[in-house]
């Protein structure tokens, strides 16, 4: 007789427990917090939803391609743009409308990168990033260092120091103080010849060897070399490349080491800069006057200042 009963007296407490779980306080709010986490995405019948959809493709910008440019030879690409159409509307849900400030951008790489390219001078970053690079080239003038170093600090600027092997010998600590002030060092050969005149041996001296140099000091291999005078050929470009390095000319040049009076030094500058201008300037009484004054008119055009490694990079600022 008691058999009988068993399974319902079974039955009964399962059903307990089961309300118990059911009614728990944590169980509920577990429940709760699992709908807040869930993500709205998922809803793509919704309205906004499409609307975002529809919308994407008037704010996309193509990737651009690395080119060898009729003029400036060597020139970086730029990264496209296409709108994250999910994480727009995750933001966009909280509003309930569409507002082009609450797009989400996720960039798209070009098909041909620089490293692509065949050996080539590099005169100037992509024309439509908003960045200047301050390129410093350095075999005289150390005198002036610690103040443009400290300007630079100021202003919270990075650059790019084109140092020459022979002055690195002689003044270890100054090549010590750009690096640590977060500075890009670059090679600018080892004595200041004119690369144009001297033979395919010695232009791989004088590039090795300054390597060699800046290597110890800083334990990093230059990637970037700047010819002096900007004084270049075919073969000073190819020995280069075949170093892993590329060479690096200039968009605008201060003519600092004329000595002009800051004011006339910051004119010229200005008035043929555009984005992704390499700026060619020296430790010089010039550019130690003038530099502070030059940055923050730079950056009154809503440039940018950064290394050639950042410039010549393909992400986009905005």
């Amino acid at each position: 007789m008691m058999r009988r009963f068993v399974p319902i007296v079974v039955f009964v407490c399962m059903l307990l427990v089961s309300y118990k779980a059911f009614e728990n306080p944590y169980s509920s709010s577990y429940l709760t917090s699992m709908k807040d986490q869930a993500t709205p995405v998922a809803n793509t019948e919704d309205a906004l939803y499409k609307e975002i959809e529809e919308k994407a493709r008037e704010y996309e910008k193509p990737a651009e391609d690395a080119v060898i440019h009729d003029v400036w030879k060597k020139m970086p690409g730029l990264n496209g743009l296409e709108v994250d159409i999910d994480k727009s509307y995750k933001k966009m849900k909280k509003k309930g409308k569409f507002e082009e400030s609450l797009l989400v951008y996720k960039q798209t790489k070009p098909e041909v990168s620089l490293n692509d390219l065949p050996a080539a001078p590099i005169f100037r970053g992509h024309p439509d990033k908003e960045m200047v690079s301050l390129n410093i080239n350095v075999s005289w003038g150390e005198e002036y260092i610690p103040d443009i170093l400290n300007i630079l600090k100021k202003n919270k600027v990075k650059a790019t120091f084109f140092i020459e092997g022979k002055w690195a010998n002689k003044n270890v600590d100054l090549v010590e103080m750009i690096q640590e002030e977060g500075h890009e060092i670059g090679n600018h050969a080892y004595n200041h010849p004119d690369m144009s005149k001297i033979s395919k041996d010695e232009i791989q001296k004088q590039i090795k060897q300054t390597n060699d140099i800046l290597q110890a000091i800083t334990g990093e291999k230059p990637k970037w070399f700047a010819p002096p005078s900007g004084s270049w050929t075919d073969e000073v470009v190819e020995q280069a490349d075949l170093l892993g390095m590329e060479t690096i000319l200039w968009t605008v040049d201060t003519i600092d080491w004329k000595k002009p009076a800051p004011e006339v030094m910051i004119r010229r500058v200005m008035s043929k800069l555009e984005g992704g201008s390499f700026v060619l300037m020296h430790p010089t009484t010039s550019v130690q006057n003038g530099l502070n004054d030059l940055i923050l008119k730079i950056k009154q055009k809503d440039y940018t200042i950064d290394t050639v490694t950042k410039m010549l990079d393909e992400k986009r600022l905005k």
